[in-house]
């Protein structure tokens, strides 16, 4: 969940106000509407930042306070927990518990671990955290050395993989493993689960009008400081400076984005992605440059997007539309052209090009 290879991938722009983001992208305000006050702070978390903006009322300082400290709490209690980066927190001190004998975790922990199995098997296997000995092997965990290990390697770690070979059990508020080796990675699910809690915090505290956004994921609920839908902007691949491609109208939804773009190494002219396969334990070898889901919660909408970014530019897709999913895919195409593919789910969305 840290930095790595290249700068942390930050695939949602916020078009509030983020011109330097979005190259000076904005909200609009109506002509017939006034502006509403709107407060924004922003943070540092999971090795990129995190921005809140507040619009409806005028926020006192006592409650903006109050709001910077629960959100920064929430953010850093899964950092705590989930990890990889730290050798103390609780997922590394799982992933170093060679046994199979139950692992006490915390609620949070247990609650990320059922819903990735869920993804897991919505997707097929698409999205498997159980990954993570192969994500540091190819130098996108907490080695930080990014390498093509040998094949011989690969195959050996292979055994570890597998979403089915460890036991969740809520009741007991424990994880087990069939094999003391397998070591799991939340990277593709802890953010979004973040911005949930950062967004739940919110609530909390009697805010109706928010926007809460780290390292791209992003939730919201209410209206913008223009009386309108979040605008948001998913972020064009390999653009320099970053821009807005497309533009979703968010309210009481969340949007993530997987894409091949921000983490990555190249050698010998190819490019090695942090995203990696399950079924291959290699990154993603594809068209798709992008893949944005937008979902109720942040968490679900980061690790499906993940799913739909490893199935790649036909099965992602057709996944999409058979379940419902909100999704708009990038994939490249000849001459630096991008492809854009929106489910049906996501055209009902609404939203235009940048």
């Amino acid at each position: 969940m840290d930095a790595l290879i290249s700068t942390k991938r930050r695939t949602v722009l916020q078009a509030l106000g983020a011109a330097a983001l979005a190259g000076g992208c904005a909200d609009a305000v109506t002509p017939a509407a006034a502006p509403r006050p709107q407060t924004h702070f922003a943070g540092a978390t999971m090795g990129t930042g995190y921005l809140v903006k507040l619009a409806g009322a005028a926020v006192p300082p006592a409650r903006e306070a109050a709001a910077r400290v629960e959100v920064q709490s929430a953010f850093d209690g899964v950092v705590a927990r989930m990890s990889v980066h730290d050798a103390a927190s609780e997922l590394s001190r799982f992933n170093r518990h060679a046994s199979s004998a139950p692992f006490a975790l915390s609620t949070d922990t247990l609650r990320v671990l059922a819903l990735a199995r869920a993804v897991s098997e919505e997707s097929g296997g698409a999205f498997d955290i159980t990954v993570g000995s192969l994500v540091d092997a190819w130098g996108f965990g907490p080695s930080r050395h990014a390498t093509i290990p040998p094949a011989e390697r690969i195959r050996a770690l292979m055994a570890d993989v597998g979403y089915g070979r460890m036991a969740i059990d809520a009741s007991a508020g424990t994880a087990s493993k069939h094999q003391g080796t397998l070591a799991v990675d939340l990277s593709g699910i802890a953010k979004g689960y973040g911005v949930d809690l950062a967004a739940i915090a919110l609530e909390r505290l009697g805010f109706a009008d928010y926007m809460v956004e780290a390292g791209g994921e992003v939730r919201t609920r209410g209206r913008n400081a223009a009386g309108q839908p979040w605008q948001i902007a998913i972020e064009r691949p390999d653009a320099v400076p970053q821009r807005a491609h497309f533009i979703v109208p968010l309210s009481g939804q969340a949007m993530a984005t997987s894409g091949d773009y921000r983490i990555y190494f190249e050698q010998d002219g190819r490019r090695y992605a942090h995203e990696i396969d399950p079924s291959t334990g290699a990154p993603t070898d594809h068209r798709l440059a992008s893949v944005t889901v937008v979902a109720p919660d942040c968490a679900y909408a980061d690790a499906m997007a993940t799913a739909l970014f490893v199935l790649g530019p036909e099965r992602g897709p057709a996944l999409a539309a058979r379940r419902g999913i909100a999704a708009y895919f990038i994939a490249r195409g000849s001459s630096g052209s991008f492809d854009n593919q929106r489910s049906p789910a996501f055209v009902a969305l609404g939203g235009s090009l940048a």
